[in-house]
């Protein structure tokens, strides 16, 4: 893995994975992707969640559980409902379980990789809104993986948009949706719906993503670009376009 990745001026990925554990859960966690592939099914909801508080706090089980009937409590969950398995709760239940078992040692980032991933409409902001909550309530800096368009246009400062592994464009959301300037992010906008125009037609993107294990060595998306050009056949620079506003791409500039 090349690059880097830093957190208060520490290139984690330099770090030994012991090194890693001491910032995993005390500064980073992670809400992952579907809850009921996460949680153990054989555990007590309780147990899985104290197991954090044990292993990076060095917390007794008293003391654990305490503070996880404390953490249900505060994303919505009655913490007598600690002793309950992941089959007892709900989708959206265990989606704020997970959360909880994130927020154990009060991180300071919080990497959310699609949380709402099989959610009705009504759950997912149910979701959203508890996650805005607990930024504003514990000044989390929350990091959102998604694909949903929706999404970030509600709960978003700032997007990157990302294609075949490299950042096409990166910038405040309402520059991101109101000016794109990647052909990328203007073919999403123009493929996602506008209640402002039910009538318009969408628009698709042909061809298909790359595999990872074949990229294109200039421009990721210059195979599937209705803009393309003999120029993208070289890896294109980042540009910035207005404040704060980056634009990887050939056309700019």
């Amino acid at each position: 893995m090349t690059g880097q990745l830093l957190y208060q001026d520490v290139d984690l990925l330099q770090l030994s994975e012991a090194q890693m554990r001491r910032y995993w859960w005390n500064n980073l966690a992670m809400v992952f992707q579907g809850a009921m592939n996460v949680l153990n099914p054989v555990w007590r909801i309780g147990d899985q969640i104290a197991e954090s508080i044990i292993l990076y706090q060095n917390a007794d089980k008293v003391t654990a559980h305490e503070q996880v009937e404390s953490l249900l409590d505060l994303v919505g969950i009655a913490p007598q409902r600690a002793r309950q398995y992941p089959h007892e709760y709900s989708g959206r239940m265990r989606q704020r379980a997970m959360i909880a078992m994130a927020l154990t040692c009060s991180p300071d980032i919080l990497i959310a990789d699609e949380p709402t991933t099989a959610l009705d409409v009504m759950i997912q902001a149910q979701i959203l809104e508890l996650l805005q909550n607990l930024q504003e309530q514990l000044g989390l800096a929350i990091v959102l993986v998604t694909h949903d368009l929706g999404v970030v246009a509600k709960v978003c400062d700032d997007v990157v948009v990302m294609y075949g592994g490299k950042v096409a464009e990166s910038g405040p959301v309402d520059h991101i949706f109101n000016a794109p300037q990647h052909p990328y992010t203007q073919r999403l906008m123009q493929a996602f719906p506008d209640i402002d125009s039910p009538d318009g037609s969408l628009t698709s993107i042909p061809g298909h993503p790359p595999s990872l294990d074949w990229l294109p060595l200039g421009c990721r998306f210059e195979p599937r670009c209705h803009l393309r050009q003999d120029g993208c056949l070289q890896m294109p620079q980042s540009k910035m376009v207005g404040a704060d506003h980056r634009v990887a791409c050939h056309l700019i500039g």
